[in-house]
């Protein structure tokens, strides 16, 4: 199989060139896409998942050999989250290589948080399965960087930070609430604001509500600090 202009050049920005082409093919097909000849990226992403976690999980424990475990798990949850992939996934730009059906293309696919996140999740299996688990460990390592150093040694997720943020100065738990809903019923789009009982708030919008309220908190947790 010859890989077209585009795929050719999604490798060098991947730092990888696949000896099993059609395996970044499968990776980079979303399941809108899919046919009885085109296979999908859902499993590739489902042992990209176990991939990236077992990477991770050693190179946390070779950075930081005393750790706890109750220590060394918020970072690993930071590290291998859809977020944490999404953002690796912009930055060598995946999204324009995404082969989406046209409802999705439509509801602009190639910038989703989720979508973008399986497919970086898929890219690593495919990366895996065309040669072995040293190159993928090395190629996760390389695009996630300095990730893995600088990592916070208590990072938790947005919302979980800020309800703790309350509780410890005595205060309810935070409030979220769905202010708008834009967009068509299969690319939907929601504005959730944080509020905490003293006034503060923040706003945020993605695709899901789950995005947004976690956008949201962040945003109200770093307003809050700087206060």
């Amino acid at each position: 199989m010859k890989l077209s202009a585009d795929l050719k050049a999604f490798q060098t920005r991947l730092g990888h060139d696949f000896s099993q082409p059609e395996l970044l093919v499968r990776a980079v097909t979303h399941s809108s896409m899919a046919s009885a000849n085109r296979d999908d990226n859902q499993r590739l992403e489902f042992l990209g998942d176990r991939v990236l976690g077992l990477v991770m999980a050693e190179a946390l424990l070779d950075q930081d050999r005393g750790a706890t475990e109750g220590q060394l798990a918020p970072r690993f949850n930071a590290l291998v989250r859809k977020e944490a992939c999404a953002d690796v996934a912009r930055e060598i730009d995946l999204g324009a290589v995404l082969k989406l059906g046209r409802s999705e293309m439509l509801s602009g696919g190639r910038r989703k948080q989720a979508l973008l996140g399986d497919a970086m999740e898929a890219v690593i299996a495919a990366v895996y399965r065309d040669a072995g688990f040293d190159v993928a460990r090395n190629l996760v390592l390389r695009l996630w960087g300095a990730r893995v150093q600088t990592v916070e040694a208590d990072a938790r997720d947005p919302k979980t930070a800020l309800q703790e943020w309350a509780q410890a100065r005595k205060l309810p738990p935070p409030a979220y609430v769905e202010t708008a809903r834009t967009g068509p019923d299969h690319a939907p789009e929601f504005t959730i604001e944080a509020r905490l009982s003293t006034g503060e708030a923040e706003v945020a919008t993605a695709g899901s509500k789950r995005q947004a309220e976690q956008a949201a908190a962040q945003a109200l947790l770093e307003k809050v600090k700087a206060a």
